[in-house]
């Protein structure tokens, strides 16, 4: 058996491989969800919570975390917000078009160490996105749960991601779902308020509990501190760190968060071991 030295290793992890776009579709005016398959045909793995660097040529490349199905092994999916110019690039692409992919990378959802117990998923915003892989295999393992809910908050009706998968879901017994947004029009007959206000509907035992938690990092900070007033332990909470990545392994350094390089350590990270640096200003 050939072992590979670490420096052909690293050169592998840094080398893109081909995939084209064969589908594409707007969850929102800025925000684009994208499939993508492998050229070489070769299956794709991941576990929930990883993230992808997506490279359009010409522009560049962005860490993007994975919004699909682990069970589609043949089938990667991205959602994206246009921000800057490889993102707006990224969302320009059509079907047919080829990009270059880096990855998987970083840590997952701990599933595993919810089972038996009650697992809230909070998210707010584009947030859903590194969570959905999630939501899908807890709804699919959701008898080895106490319980399963799902509590999402965004700016507008129009900013809620994944409409179709939001009417499934909430028509499952698998899964309890609350929506809310910051502000909406006449036409909308939802909840309006932050998704804390969504906590007291959930029936959980706070002390059996784990969380999930994405988005903005205040958002996450509020959050955690509403979880851990019911008592739901803090180190049962999992928040995702995904700002600041740019080489995808840690070795360009502009992941670095405090001691920690989140391209290696993170995404996913348990909160109590970040929540000194998440509190902290210039970080």
């Amino acid at each position: 058996m050939t072992l590979t030295s670490a420096p052909e290793q690293r050169l592998e992890e840094m080398l893109p491989k081909t995939f084209r776009v064969i589908g594409k579709e707007w969850e929102t005016t800025d925000t684009a969800t994208l499939f993508f398959e492998d050229v070489a045909g070769d299956p794709i793995e991941f576990v929930p919570g990883q993230f992808m660097m997506l490279y359009v040529f010409g522009l560049g490349e962005v860490p993007i975390s994975i919004a699909g199905n682990r069970l589609d092994d043949h089938t990667l999916m991205h959602t994206v917000r246009a921000v800057g110019a490889v993102t707006d690039g990224i969302c320009g692409l059509e079907t047919g078009d080829e990009v270059g992919i880096r990855g998987p990378f970083g840590t997952g959802w701990p599933l595993e160490a919810a089972i038996g117990r009650d697992l809230l998923i909070i998210t707010g915003g584009i947030g859903l996105a590194p969570l959905r892989p999630a939501v899908l295999q807890a709804i699919d393992t959701s008898d080895k749960l106490s319980s399963l809910s799902l509590l999402y908050g965004a700016r507008t009706p129009k900013d809620l991601l994944y409409k179709q998968d939001l009417l499934g879901w909430e028509a499952s017994t698998d899964i309890n779902v609350e929506t809310t947004v910051d502000r909406a029009g006449f036409d909308w007959r939802g909840d309006v308020g932050l998704v804390t206000t969504l906590l007291p509907r959930i029936d959980f035992e706070p002390e059996n509990t784990d969380a999930f938690v994405c988005g903005p990092e205040v958002m996450m900070r509020v959050v955690a501190r509403e979880l851990r007033n019911t008592g739901v332990p803090k180190e049962r909470i999992a928040v995702s760190l995904e700002r600041n990545m740019k080489c995808g392994i840690g070795f360009c350094g502009h992941c670095q968060y405090g001691s920690d390089f989140l391209c290696k350590t993170g995404p996913v990270v348990p909160f109590d071991r970040f929540e000194r640096r998440m509190t902290a200003g210039e970080i």
